[in-house]
């Protein structure tokens, strides 16, 4: 029997392009050395599909083509037919929120991560909130608005920005519903910044969630992986240089640190490992998910933050550091994610 071919799917038209291949270097990297073959597909930023020597070209100089061509949805050609399974490496819309999942659902194809249902709450940060506190899960005050709320009437903005103050106060943090990597979010600590925050998550969604900021607060992140039964990993730390993990922090090195295991109390990670889980099943996930929490050691409160169901695996990224750290070496991790998305599709047949 022949080495398992595995479609590795990156790029997209979001944000986190630039993101998403490298994401993708380091699995095609892993899948070769765990002995797969890699057939690479990148999208490019104007959702034009490309297999070959420019898919090739883009993972190898983990950066996008100078010659972004325009199209429509490229039609799969014959080499793609022996594709075993199917690895998306895309981050953000169109690529973590359920729409690429749904693709591979019509095509009757095995692929690695979270379902539809699953990956379509996860990106949604109200849906998520109200998931979570369903399942109980602790989490800081928060508040949903939405753009026209924003845009459509200046009679109806100063009574939200009223209503923001009375119900989270200050700080507190805006972020667009449906964006990943800190895209867009805004720290707001008085009238002005609360009324400049709105207006810039509004650009990049109708769906706009506020959060209230805690002081004294470790940002503490926890691996799951798995699938009736998934195990999470030793939750780990992110330490940074500014007000917040925004985008350029998260992907600029030596902006933030990761610190492996966290230096919290055992039964607050034994917590956070529990909470983990918990999240993971709540969204109904499968594969793979990083959960955030915040932990306020003053209080020895925990609360969680989100689910990221299509985690970074970039050389930054804390996913595949936190497996390590575990025990498991990335190239066991992508082994065991491609034989649960076999497993899975397997059952559903």
């Amino acid at each position: 029997m022949g080495k398992l071919q595995v479609g590795l799917l990156f790029g997209g038209r979001s944000g986190e392009h630039e993101v998403s291949i490298v994401s993708a270097a380091t699995i095609a990297q892993a899948l070769t050395q765990a002995g797969y073959d890699v057939t690479p597909i990148y999208i490019n930023k104007h959702g034009l599909w490309h297999t070959g020597a420019i898919a090739e070209a883009t993972l190898s100089t983990k950066q996008p083509p100078q010659e972004q061509s325009t199209g429509n949805l490229w039609q799969f050609p014959p080499n793609l037919d022996a594709i075993d399974v199917w690895f998306p490496a895309l981050h953000g819309p169109n690529g973590e929120d359920g729409t690429i999942q749904g693709l591979f659902t019509l095509m009757q194809v095995p692929y690695v991560g979270c379902d539809v249902l699953c990956s379509s709450v996860g990106m949604d940060k109200l849906a998520m909130k109200m998931a979570f506190r369903d399942a109980g899960l602790p989490q800081v005050n928060y508040k949903g608005v939405t753009r026209s709320q924003i845009w459509s009437n200046p009679c109806v903005f100063p009574k939200l920005c009223d209503d923001i103050e009375l119900e989270i106060g200050y700080p507190c943090f805006i972020k667009p519903a449906n964006l990943g990597s800190s895209v867009g979010i805004t720290k707001a600590t008085n009238r002005q910044s609360l009324e400049q925050g709105l207006d810039e998550a509004a650009k990049y969604d109708p769906r706009i969630i506020i959060e209230a900021g805690i002081d004294g607060i470790q940002e503490i992140e926890c691996a799951v992986l798995g699938g009736d039964n998934p195990k999470a990993s030793v939750p780990g730390e992110i330490t940074f240089d500014a007000e917040f993990y925004d985008y350029e922090t998260k992907y600029t090195d030596g902006r933030s640190k990761m610190i492996i295991p966290a230096p919290i109390p055992d039964e607050i990670a034994a917590q956070v490992k529990e909470n983990a889980v918990l999240a993971f099943q709540a969204l109904n996930g499968f594969g793979l998910s990083r959960v955030d929490f915040f932990y306020q050691a003053s209080t020895g409160n925990l609360y969680i933050n989100e689910i990221n169901t299509l985690p970074g695996f970039t050389a930054l990224s804390m996913y595949p550091q936190l497996w390590q750290a575990t025990g498991v070496a990335i190239t066991e991790l992508v082994t065991e994610l491609v034989e649960l998305a076999l497993q899975r599709h397997q059952s559903s047949l």
